[in-house]
């Protein structure tokens, strides 16, 4: 399969893997809380919500974003173990934390260094931090 990325300059050129480079993917999270939402100002969401979309359009089109996920209320998160065969779901999340993770992005990119500035370009930066994850592997397609 020969796949394209565009790079930022718009020019296309063949994906790491193709170059002799492993493919690499990482995952970019950014926390929050009730609280920290209900802080922002009700009239200044839909400029957020935009920019952000914008940001994800943007990467998108360059085939570095392959996804990006925004998760609702810690509140809502559940845990879930196998107890005699069978699920047994209770309230989550696990661990007490003022903050818990609130999105998420699963980049595909040539380099760390890369991610680092898909990162820094999140509408957020200014005032947040992004958490940049190398992720160890893909699992096998085939087993």
């Amino acid at each position: 399969m020969h796949l394209l990325r565009l790079q930022g300059d718009g020019a296309p050129t063949e994906r790491a893997r193709l170059k002799g480079r492993p493919e690499m993917k990482f995952l970019l999270l950014i926390y929050g809380n009730q609280e920290k939402w209900d802080s922002f100002p009700a009239e200044s969401w839909p400029e957020a919500i935009a920019k952000q979309e914008a940001f994800n359009a943007k990467y998108r089109e360059t085939g570095e974003l392959l996804g990006s996920y925004g998760l609702v209320d810690a509140a809502n998160a559940r845990l879930v173990r196998r107890k005699d065969g069978a699920p047994a779901v209770t309230d989550g999340p696990y661990l007490e934390t003022k903050e818990y993770m609130a999105s998420f992005w699963l980049l595909d990119c040539e380099s760390e260094r890369r991610a680092h500035e898909i990162a820094a370009d999140m509408p957020w930066a200014d005032t947040a931090p992004t958490e940049v994850w190398p992720i160890l592997h893909d699992s096998a397609a085939d087993l």
